[in-house]
């Protein structure tokens, strides 16, 4: 049995495209999962377009934001039934003997491969999950919002995980895409008081940041950063897909505050960070998830005190990829999702 998939098939540019597959082969601890959605990531995007940090093992089916129901069991898997329905951590592959995955990071684990880059991922109608990866979807939850647990669960791991953010803080987001937005709306959870800064093309996007009870700021943030005590701001979590909003929030971070990275940047820096020593800021830089954040945001979606539908643009059938890509690349749309033809 054969079903076409959204291919990413070597490094130049643009070699995407969709072509039949085989159905995968289960191992004894895996669950074959019929997807029923995907979600589009900045990364799926980077790779369309060439200019990822990562390396990939071409050919690879792209995704790795995405659920759907159990159609097969592996021998060895307990706890799960066909039919459940599920969503997938990205962690396709890790050993789990190394020290990282001992202690439950194994998305830190140096040998860690996940969906879309080094496996197979999501954007076909089965593909092949470890049974370890699987958690429940709640009946209430429609898989449309629920395949977006995993950015979900990279903006949790940035602010709650990985930021010291309190009540009353005050909180600038550099960057207004799925993954900032995400992160303003953990932040505003949090308690805090939230900016997001983008530029003038990004004007859409950060329409819906505002939805979420968010300052938008078109350019300079300066005067937001230092208009309560003249110092900056207790945190930047900078969003930013490139290396030179660093030096933006350098300028924007009070002294003795926080900056947390989960931006990818592949460009060399070419400023000092003299900055970063003289106010004496944290620098924390932040990757993936691991299964209690799954957990926690699946019950942030569940209850609605965590709302997505305002970052999903649409939803198109794999045959249809290349305008979901092209509309999230120029800005149209936060996020696009996908389905199964």
């Amino acid at each position: 049995m054969k079903s076409i998939a959204v291919v990413n098939y070597a490094e130049e540019k643009g070699s995407v495209e969709i072509r039949e597959i085989a159905k995968p082969v289960i191992g004894s601890d895996d669950i074959l999962l019929e997807v029923a959605n995907v979600g589009v990531c900045g990364s799926d995007l980077h790779q369309w377009t060439s200019d990822h940090s990562w390396p990939v093992n071409y050919p690879v089916v792209l995704g790795h934001e995405f659920g759907g129901h159990i159609a097969e069991l592996g021998s060895n898997v307990t706890g799960w039934k066909e039919g459940d329905r599920v969503v997938s951590e990205t962690a396709a592959v890790i050993d789990t003997n190394n020290p990282m995955s001992r202690q439950g990071l194994y998305n830190l684990d140096p040998t860690r491969k996940g969906f879309g880059y080094g496996v197979n991922g999501a954007m076909t109608r089965f593909v092949k999950v470890p049974a370890r990866c699987l958690h429940t979807v709640p009946d209430q939850l429609p898989f449309e919002q629920a395949c977006l647990t995993e950015p979900c669960s990279v903006a949790y791991n940035s602010v709650v995980v990985n930021s010291n953010i309190n009540p009353g803080d005050r909180v600038i987001v550099i960057g207004p895409g799925t993954i900032g937005i995400l992160c303003a709306a953990m932040a505003k959870l949090c308690g805090a008081e939230v900016a997001v800064v983008g530029l003038e093309q990004d004007k859409g996007r950060l329409q819906i940041a505002a939805q979420y009870g968010c300052e938008v700021i078109i350019g300079d943030a300066n005067d937001w950063a230092k208009k309560q005590d003249g110092l900056g701001v207790d945190c930047v979590i900078d969003a930013a897909g490139v290396s030179a909003t660093l030096k933006m929030a350098l300028e924007l971070v009070r002294p003795n505050g926080q900056i947390t990275k989960v931006g990818w940047g592949p460009k060399p820096l070419n400023f000092s960070l003299d900055p970063l020593v003289q106010k004496n800021v944290r620098l924390q830089g932040s990757f993936s998830h691991n299964w209690p954040i799954w957990e926690k945001v699946l019950s942030l979606l569940a209850s609605g005190r965590l709302d997505v539908n305002p970052i999903i643009g649409g939803v198109w059938n794999f045959t249809d990829w290349h305008e979901a890509f092209e509309q999230m690349h120029s800005g149209k749309v936060v996020k696009s999702v996908l389905k199964p033809n």
